[in-house]
């Protein structure tokens, strides 16, 4: 399967009078079966990346190829569950009777780690939980691309560690390509294939890395080179 290239995308917002380019010429490969991690600080433009690549808005100028080709399912900061219904029922919300196969929604569910939370309800689930309900609903419409805007940016350090690690073992049995948006550095070297350091709404740098275990020691020279790297791409002090 393919991924996703943009070539030459730009976005503009009216702001008043005036047109504001939030993106400007983005050429990116977005590689299908990775994870593609969109990296900046705050107002660089990632969110509004990730909404024109999963088509929740609309671009000026360029073209996104295969984005229309290929099932899409987006993740959002907040778990935006619906706190009426149970944990099975969440997940399933939004498919139609016939795309809802029991059983592979409870491999999906034994998946995340919620198999003896099937029945709770989101009052009853620790923000991690949340998040991993959100991540199942994702799974569930069997996608071929997963977007993910900071799903993990409001979980506390312990809780945030367990997510990035769940996200890997899902990543690597399901092989599903993701778009994920971060403004941490950590993050986005320990679940990266590929690193995009978006600055002004342009691509200030890209990073490829090669790492067959999924289990990353950021402690081991290359990732403290790299780090140290991505530090002086974003000009932090």
């Amino acid at each position: 399967m393919d991924g996703i290239k943009l070539v030459n995308v730009s976005k503009f917002y009216a702001v008043e009078k005036d047109q504001v380019k939030v993106l400007d010429g983005i050429d990116l490969n977005i590689p299908a079966n990775k994870i593609t991690i969109i990296l900046g600080r705050s107002g660089c433009g990632k969110t509004t990346l990730l909404r024109l690549v999963s088509g929740l808005e609309k671009f000026e100028e360029g073209a996104i190829k295969g984005a229309d080709l290929k099932r899409k399912a987006y993740v959002f900061q907040e778990d935006r569950l619906m706190p009426w219904l149970d944990v099975k029922k969440n997940i399933t919300f939004g498919l139609k009777n016939k795309e809802v196969n029991e059983e592979k929604i409870d491999e999906i569910i034994e998946m995340v780690g919620l198999k003896k939370f099937c029945s709770a309800y989101p009052s009853q689930l620790s923000g991690g939980m949340k998040q991993r309900v959100s991540i199942a609903r994702a799974i569930a419409c069997n996608p071929d691309f997963i977007m993910m805007d900071e799903p993990f940016s409001a979980l506390d350090f312990f809780t945030r560690e367990q997510m990035q690690k769940e996200l890997l073992k899902i990543h690597h049995k399901t092989r599903c390509s993701i778009l994920f948006v971060t403004h941490s550095i950590d993050e986005a070297l320990i679940l990266g294939d590929k690193i995009v350091i978006l600055e002004k709404g342009i691509i200030k740098s890209q990073y490829e890395i090669e790492e067959e275990n999924h289990v990353r020691d950021l402690l081991d020279d290359k990732f403290v080179a790299l780090k140290k790297q991505i530090i002086d791409d974003l000009k932090i002090v």
